[in-house]
């Protein structure tokens, strides 16, 4: 566990799972909405702010995904990436959307699936949102999608604003890209794969307000 994780918030009183939750970008955004976070990732994670597990995430939400309150997984997104038909080898990289989407189902909690756009064009993924940076007022280009289990609805974002000058790895190889998401407690290589905490803490945001109209 970092011995730097951030305190316990609990406003709300739920908690969610983050797998594969590399260095804690979305589970920020999940944070910052009033859930306490536990992160499971395979790989060591040394800079994630909240409680983390070095496990398989397959194997974690199966033993222990129905103890929290909502589970989001950002499965691994190289086999659809576009950089990887770029190189010509997709089949190098394994496909866990659909077991993932299989063990988040089984738990019978609510759940988030994150990812690249490339998954909902090739049909293995249901974009119920589309987010990028630009939407939310970051200097940055940076599409995702998310399927959730609740289908989508809410809220509505204003439409990505993609000026002159904003490209998606406009800051690559400088401090400036990670600071941009607003994950300043990365390094610079571990930003390349994040996602910005914004997302999530829109996503929560609707989730949080479709449980109280469900309660109402």
């Amino acid at each position: 566990m970092n011995a730097r994780i951030l305190p316990l918030r609990r406003p709300n009183g739920l908690r969610v799972l983050d797998l594969c939750c590399g260095a804690g970008g979305l589970s920020m955004g999940y944070y910052l909405a009033g859930f306490d976070v536990v992160g499971v990732d395979i790989h060591p994670q040394p800079n994630y702010p909240f409680p983390f597990v070095q496990a398989d995430a397959l194997d974690y939400a199966a033993g222990q995904g129905h103890a929290f309150d909502l589970v989001h997984g950002s499965w691994p997104c190289e086999r659809y990436a576009t950089v990887t038909r770029w190189r010509g080898n997709p089949g190098a990289h394994p496909d866990l959307i659909g077991p993932g989407r299989q063990a988040m189902q089984a738990t019978g909690r609510p759940w988030v699936i994150e990812n690249v756009p490339e998954t909902a064009t090739a049909g293995v993924l249901r974009p119920d949102y589309l987010l990028c940076g630009t939407q939310f007022g970051l200097n940055i280009r940076r599409h995702r999608a998310f399927e959730t289990s609740w289908g989508g609805g809410g809220d509505l974002l204003p439409p990505c604003w993609h000026r002159k000058g904003l490209l998606a790895f406009e800051h690559k190889g400088e401090r400036a890209y990670a600071d941009a998401m607003g994950c300043t407690w990365m390094t610079n290589l571990e930003a390349r794969k994040a996602v910005p905490p914004a997302y999530t803490h829109w996503i929560a945001a609707q989730f949080l307000a479709l449980e109280r109209s469900a309660a109402a």
